[in-house]
């Protein structure tokens, strides 16, 4: 198993390489959460086409079967009630009107949900989180190094033990 520079875990690493592996994983982490906030978006657009979609439809039903659906309604109501044929002509729009109201329901919901959804405000608000932690934060204190004067061989491995 090694570390994401190579080297081995458990190994010291230079303060340099840690660095290095620091920005790597800082550069991984942002460009996750850009993928999640692209992903997000990709879902509210997704909502948004359907309720664009149903209204559509609510409004392609209304427009184009109206005459046709009339007609036929008001002739079979007629038939079947023997009642006045304006009568029944009032009775075959009331459907037309009460099915598109009925999808135009179901688009307002879809519509509703699109608006709702927090999806790059919530990512938006993940990557402050992340900044304002990264920006608080502190190095380890390092004791001060020996004097120069004082080179032996045990002060040198100390440095080395209380540096890692």
């Amino acid at each position: 198993m090694s570390a994401p520079d190579g080297s081995p875990v458990g190994a010291e690493r230079s303060i340099g390489q840690l660095f290095a592996s620091a920005t790597t994983e800082l550069s991984a982490l942002v460009h996750d959460e850009i993928a999640l906030a692209k992903a997000q978006l990709r879902q509210d657009a997704k909502r948004g086409a359907t309720s664009g979609t149903v209204f559509a439809l609510a409004g392609a039903i209304l427009l184009f079967s109206l005459p046709m659906l009339n007609f036929a309604l008001a002739y079979g109501i007629r038939t079947w009630s023997g009642w006045n044929l304006a009568v029944c002509f009032l009775l075959s729009f009331a459907a037309n009107v009460l099915v598109a109201a009925v999808l135009g329901l179901i688009g307002w919901v879809f519509a509703k949900k699109a608006k709702k959804s927090k999806g790059p405000q919530k990512v938006a608000a993940s990557m402050k989180e992340t900044a304002g932690v990264l920006q608080k934060a502190k190095p380890h204190p390092r004791p001060a190094p020996p004097a120069l004067e004082d080179r032996s061989p045990a002060a040198i491995e100390a440095v080395a033990r209380s540096s890692s």
